[in-house]
Formats: structure tokens, C-alpha cells, sequence
């Protein structure tokens, strides 16, 4: 009688391990499976002589700012000025609206940095204001999160900037002032500093 408690208490042992195994199993093919079905952001137009682009995940407001900033790059003689604007203006849209991130590492905006800056720029917005930003890969994230729903460019001027020892006598000053579709307490002006490069601007300063 103790030999066959023992031997079902064998058997119900290796059944319970078993379905251990078989749970880790079909876990790990799920896994694999929901891995699978995450897809690459779709890029859906390009300035390549500027090197900006929009993505599927960029919001209306972005897209709309985006064409405009499109149309003025494609004119034989461009406004430089309103260049300097829409810039400033889709950088604002893009950093702040952390909505559109997939992840804290997605970091809005960087195609606009001053190059020699874009490392350090990413670096910090991942320390700092992108931190909190939770994965959604899949699309099914719950966290609510900045949507700026509008940019007003309240003052822009031209004076001189030097950065790391690169000097530019013209370079833009503006001050923003932003809107969010509700307020979580982010920031609602920023300052920003595009210098020329070659045949484009970029922002060479956050504030």
C-alpha cells in the first residue's frame, strides 16, 4: 500500500512538472508570436535634400506643419524666416507630443538637432522628460501622455551663436508657447537657437 502512495506521488510529480513545462513552452511561442507582429513604423514622405521625413505614428498636427514646411523647402527662392518657423514649430510638435513615442527611446524631434548635438540631445530627453515613457510596441499602452495640439511662435529674431567653437553670425532665436490637448504638466514655452548647416537649419539649443 506505501509502494503505490509513493509511486502516484511519483507520477502526480512528473505530471505537475510536465505541465510546467508545457505552460513555459507555450508562453515562449506567444511570445515569439506577439513579437512577430510588431511592425516597422511606416515612413510616408521624405525632404531628402533636407533629410526630414513623416512617420505613420506622427500626429495630424505635425503632418499638416510638416507639408506646409515641404512646400516652402521645394520653392526656388525660399522664406528663410518662415523656413526658421515651421522648423521650430514641428520640433516643438514632435518632442512634446510624447503620445506619438513608441517607446522612451523614440525620442521626438532629434531629426531637427544640430548634428554634433543630436547624441547629447537624445541622451538627456531619455534621462529626462522621456523617462517615464512606457513600451508600446504592440500598440496596447494605457499611459496618458502629451498631445500638443498647437505652437505659437511668439517672438523670432537674428543674432549671432557659437557653439563648440562652430560660430553663426545669423543664427534664429524663437520663443514658443505651447498647447496640449489637456495639460499634464508639461512645459508650456520653450526657447530654441537654429543655426545654418550647409544647406539647412538646425537646432543647436533647447531651453
Amino acid at each position: 500500500m506505501k509502494k503505490k502512495i509513493k509511486i502516484s506521488a511519483i507520477l502526480y510529480c512528473i505530471i505537475i512538472v510536465l505541465i510546467i513545462i508545457l505552460g513555459f513552452c507555450i508562453f515562449n511561442i506567444y511570445k515569439g508570436l506577439k513579437s512577430s507582429s510588431a511592425k516597422e513604423v511606416e515612413i510616408l514622405s521624405t525632404i531628402d535634400e533636407y533629410g526630414y521625413s513623416l512617420d505613420e505614428n506622427d500626429s495630424k498636427y505635425f503632418s499638416k506643419t510638416y507639408d506646409l514646411l515641404k512646400k516652402e523647402l521645394s520653392n526656388k527662392e525660399i522664406d528663410e524666416e518662415n523656413y526658421a518657423t515651421l522648423l521650430s514649430e514641428l520640433f516643438v510638435i514632435d518632442f512634446y507630443s510624447l503620445s506619438s513615442s513608441i517607446n522612451k527611446n523614440d525620442v521626438g524631434g532629434k531629426q531637427f538637432i544640430y548634428e554634433l548635438y543630436r547624441e547629447n540631445f537624445i541622451n538627456a530627453a531619455k534621462d529626462t522628460i522621456y523617462s517615464t515613457v512606457e513600451n508600446n510596441i504592440y500598440g496596447d499602452r494605457k499611459q496618458e501622455l502629451p498631445i500638443v495640439t498647437n505652437v505659437n511662435v511668439d517672438n523670432i529674431e537674428q543674432d549671432s551663436f557659437e557653439i563648440d567653437g562652430f560660430e553663426d553670425d545669423k543664427a534664429y532665436y524663437v520663443d514658443i508657447t505651447i498647447e496640449y490637448k489637456k495639460d499634464l504638466e508639461y512645459p508650456k514655452t520653450v526657447s530654441l537657437v537654429l543655426v545654418h548647416t550647409n544647406n539647412k537649419l538646425e537646432i543647436a539649443q533647447v531651453k
